[in-house]
């Protein structure tokens, strides 16, 4: 018999993590080659853009892990957009993924109110559409090869 609990527990989220990572390890060659070496952890990356007085223009923050690159956010203030500074920090990161960090790809998850055109302006192509996540929106997951 178990008992089915359901609270926030960042011990057991911790245990359970490890316990995952050990199983994914034992299954997968390429995980196990991963363990303790410089690969086997997030390295972030982070591109920003500061106006003439200093303030935040834009940024992009993600990580780079094993040969990919993520992006997890990308903003440009409202007064500089449509001026090319976004597609420069995108380039940026993608740059130092690829030249410094070895990364052969790139991938990001973004809204359909948000920028699924101008990602496939700069080469990334959606893989997965999913509608109605948050309800009444899609999101998209793009990737790109960063070679």
């Amino acid at each position: 018999m178990f008992r089915i609990e359901a609270e926030v527990d960042k011990e057991r989220r911790d245990l359970l993590r490890s316990r995952l990572r050990d199983t994914n390890t034992a299954a997968s060659p390429v995980l196990a080659a991963l363990r303790g070496t410089p690969g086997e952890r997030e390295v972030p990356l982070h591109v920003w853009a500061l106006d003439p007085a200093g303030a935040l223009a834009g940024g992009l923050v993600g990580h780079t892990w094993t040969t990919w690159l993520h992006v997890t956010y990308l903003w440009v203030d409202a007064r500089h957009r449509g001026a090319g500074l976004g597609s420069r920090l995108l380039a940026r990161a993608e740059r130092i993924a690829r030249d410094r960090r070895d990364c052969t790809g790139a991938r990001l998850e973004t809204w359909d109110f948000q920028a699924p055109a101008f990602y496939r302006r700069h080469g990334y192509k959606v893989i997965c559409a999913l509608p109605d996540y948050p309800p009444g929106l899609t999101e998209y997951t793009l990737v790109k090869p960063l070679g």
